[in-house]
């Protein structure tokens, strides 16, 4: 059956056609500095024989709780391809005692509900007496670093449940403690889609997709750059005194990770992307507007550029205001 791809996936789609695939069994993208997984099973599907002998064995251990995967090939590949990312994990951190587990939650509902598993798809940290939900990029290298800072620092009050961001160095603290499930749920729910994200070759499709009513705040960022390395961590300032905002989502892309369509991006989006930029795209048709540097060799402040998307979320700055000047000319 033949099918045509809407306007709105064009994007998405050139990134697969160029990059392809990611293929389970090889080593991560370049970049993501992880050895390539060497075939032993790490993870392991927590149980009600076995959960308390898992809970005995690690300092630190992250629990993947996941609805059955269904029996098509599509559902199949995309639960191995999960696996897979959390064996990465698993065989980097295996000297830093921290552990992997997957609790399925249809065969151990009775083990999700004693642990307070209630978010599908999300992973959960067990530190002692601890407890947080992570529900950022689902990638070995944002989960490795998370799980390191956690082993590092992690500490709670009694009661208090911490929900982190992806690139966030702080934690959202879910108020009215103690909570109620449903309180758990729709705070998750709500912080869901975290304010900074990274595109990634392995998630860059579901990451597209996830649009704010049509559009993407997307900022081009190159980390190994010194003015890159500077911007990001100015965006990252930015989302951090913005985590409450459930409008706002900034999609990070470093161009080194992409250098087959930087020429593409650079010409649709009629940008320069040998230095940081930042811009609302349509995902629609790609028009896009970016923002204006007063100064080449001065990048924003932390203040100007949270000024600047405050006008992007009240639709001050907006891509038709770009159809609009095209018109003119």
């Amino acid at each position: 059956m033949g099918a045509r791809a809407v306007p709105g996936l064009r994007l998405a789609l050139l990134f697969l056609l160029v990059l392809g695939t990611p293929k389970s069994g090889v080593q991560g993208e370049e970049g993501l500095d992880f050895p390539e997984y060497d075939g032993v099973d790490r993870v392991v599907n927590v149980n009600a024989k076995n959960y308390k002998n898992v809970f005995k064995k690690y300092e630190v251990l992250a629990l993947l709780y996941h609805e059955p995967p269904e029996d098509d090939k599509a559902s199949q590949r995309q639960f191995e391809m999960e696996e897979l990312i959390l064996e990465l994990a698993a065989q980097v951190l295996e000297d830093k005692g921290v552990g992997f587990g997957m609790v399925d939650s249809e065969k151990d509902a009775a083990v999700a509900k004693k642990l307070g598993l209630t978010e599908e798809d999300s992973v959960y940290v067990f530190k002692g007496d601890e407890v947080i939900e992570y529900d950022g990029e689902f990638s070995a290298d944002t989960l490795v670093e998370f799980l390191l800072d956690v082993a590092k620092k992690l500490t709670l009050k009694l009661n208090e449940i911490d929900f982190y961001e992806a690139f966030m160095e702080e934690p959202v603290t879910i108020p009215d403690k103690p909570n109620s499930e449903e309180e758990i749920v729709n705070f998750v729910e709500a912080h869901k889609r975290s304010t900074l994200r990274k595109l990634k070759p392995e998630s860059m499709y579901e990451t597209w997709e996830d649009d704010l009513d049509g559009i993407h705040i997307v900022a081009f960022a190159e980390e190994a750059d010194p003015d890159g390395y500077e911007f990001l961590e100015i965006l990252k300032s930015v989302a951090q005194d913005n985590t409450d905002n459930p409008d706002l989502s900034i999609i990070w892309i470093d161009p080194d990770d992409f250098p087959l369509l930087v020429p593409y991006w650079e010409k649709t989006f009629n940008i320069d992307l040998s230095a940081p930029q930042i811009g609302v795209v349509n995902v629609t048709d790609a028009d896009s507007v970016w923002m204006e540097m007063d100064d080449e060799e001065d990048l924003p402040s932390a203040e100007e550029l949270e000024d600047w998307l405050e006008d992007v979320l009240e639709g001050e700055i907006n891509t038709e205001d770009d159809d609009e000047d095209d018109d003119d000319d």
